[in-house]
């Protein structure tokens, strides 16, 4: 078990990148909007927004790698992308050339969503997968709370500390990839690819008390279900599609990679002062971490659906109590405050949840296309959002946007609790049965069997 949960930890060291490339453009933001001159059109969709196209990109495409040169090999890439990105963004001179370089770094962020997921939960027992896959979210959240911190640390370095705030991910870069490099293949790939003498190796190394051949040939048996020439897009996987859909574009439409991105304005915005905004901004990462970690605890004991709901109300009263500070002006701490549980809820729920549901929800052979549909809807949201935040602002004002989140986040309740099946503790192979089966019969909870 230590060295799954080793394994585990390397590939979520993805996550990690993926939260600091994401967050620490927001220490950066009116830095590089007063250096360069951009409008607030220009610097939103693209100095701002490109390394989120970037990820689109990444998730559009990220499982064509991930299926054909493997899961590790797609994570080693990945760490080249953030390393040059990294370095490229920080030594730019131009908007350009710097959205550019964070472009780079969008590809890594995108193709980690279905690499790292997809790696861990073929090789977690159905007991730990929840918690194993979820690290890469905990890692995620993690990478949020050190770039909130080293923006803060490196605020004050000068006229080019946006430099400094961009290169120091190198650093972190260099690690996971000597990291990476140990990792083995990923059993369930190897079979795929015919190499079943190599799976029965790792698989002795994941528990050396199990009984390698059977494992493999459960495994074939899961994938003989799978036809060549399948797609996600077939009748059969229509369950499967729409949950994947549904779950990225409610994450997305809660507001988290908008507030993300625009933490210090936002908090600007309601009347802190600039480097009051950026401390607060440290706080809703430490609260983010916390929370996630209590989501990574909880689970595989409380369930996915569960950890969703409570996430759901807590997004609902946090949303309203935002609009509603900004509609009547409350000032002072409301929106700190509502924005911590805000960025609690989101933690707890979403964040905990959906790259552990979209990697459980497909077939082995087919998980790298279900989690980039899963990816893609949930990064082409991230970047068309996040690019419009500032505009939105300038014309329609805070409330109306925060008051668009809340209504969504009251459809994410009824689609969790009337549609949404729960998956804890079950195999990869038998989810993937009971979910084919589900498109012919109208119930909704997959039953825990023990695996």
């Amino acid at each position: 078990m230590n060295k799954i949960i080793l394994w585990s930890v390397t590939a979520a060291l993805a996550g990690f990148l993926f939260g600091f490339d994401t967050v620490v453009i927001s220490g950066a933001d009116k830095q590089l909007q007063l250096l360069w001159n951009s409008s607030d059109a220009f610097h939103g969709s693209v100095v701002m927004a490109m390394a989120l196209w970037g990820t689109v990109v990444g998730a559009l495409f990220g499982g064509i790698p991930t299926n054909r040169i493997g899961r590790k090999d797609t994570l080693i890439v990945i760490g080249f992308l953030y390393l040059i990105s990294s370095v490229g963004s920080a030594l730019a001179n131009d908007p350009h050339t710097f959205a550019f370089f964070r472009f780079i770094g969008g590809l890594g962020v995108g193709a980690s969503t279905i690499a790292a997921p997809a790696y861990v939960s073929e090789i977690a027992p159905a007991r730990k997968r929840g918690q194993l896959v979820s690290l890469y979210q905990f890692n995620i959240v993690l990478g949020i709370l050190i770039a909130f911190i080293s923006n803060y640390l490196l605020s004050n370095t000068g006229e080019n500390s946006w430099r400094w705030m961009m290169g120091v991910e190198a650093f972190p870069s260099l690690v996971y990839l000597l990291f990476a490099f140990n990792l083995p293949k990923s059993p369930r790939w190897l079979i795929s690819r015919k190499q079943t003498e190599r799976a029965k190796v790792i698989l002795k190394l994941i528990d050396p008390e199990s009984d390698a051949d059977r494992l493999v040939k459960k495994i074939q048996e899961g994938a003989a279900t799978v036809h060549s020439g399948e797609t996600i897009f077939m009748k059969k996987y229509r369950f499967s599609l729409v949950l994947a859909f549904l779950i990225a574009m409610f994450n997305q439409f809660s507001g988290i990679n908008a507030f993300l991105y625009y933490a210090p304005r936002i908090f600007e915005e309601a009347g802190l002062a600039q480097s009051t905004a950026l401390l607060s901004s440290v706080g809703i990462g430490l609260v983010n971490l916390l929370f996630t970690l209590a989501g990574v605890m909880l689970i595989d004991k409380l369930g996915r659906k569960t950890l969703l709901l409570y996430g759901s109300f807590g997004y609902i009263f946090s949303l309203s109590m935002v609009t509603a500070s900004f509609y009547f002006d409350w000032g002072g701490l409301s929106v700190p405050l509502s924005l911590f549980i805000f960025i609690a809820s989101h933690a707890i729920g979403q964040g905990a949840v959906i790259w552990v549901y979209i990697s459980e929800i497909f077939p082995n052979n087919l998980r790298p296309a279900g989690q980039a549909f899963g990816s893609s809807v949930h990064w082409i949201l991230a970047a068309v959002i996040p690019s419009l935040i500032p505009m939105l602002f300038a014309g329609v004002g805070s409330w109306p946007v925060f008051m668009f989140f809340t209504v969504m986040m009251i459809l994410q309740l009824l689609f969790v609790w009337f549609v949404m099946p729960e998956t804890k503790g079950i195999s990869l192979e038998k989810i993937q049965t009971r979910l084919k089966i589900k498109d012919k019969t109208p119930a909704i909870h997959l039953k825990h069997s023990g695996e």
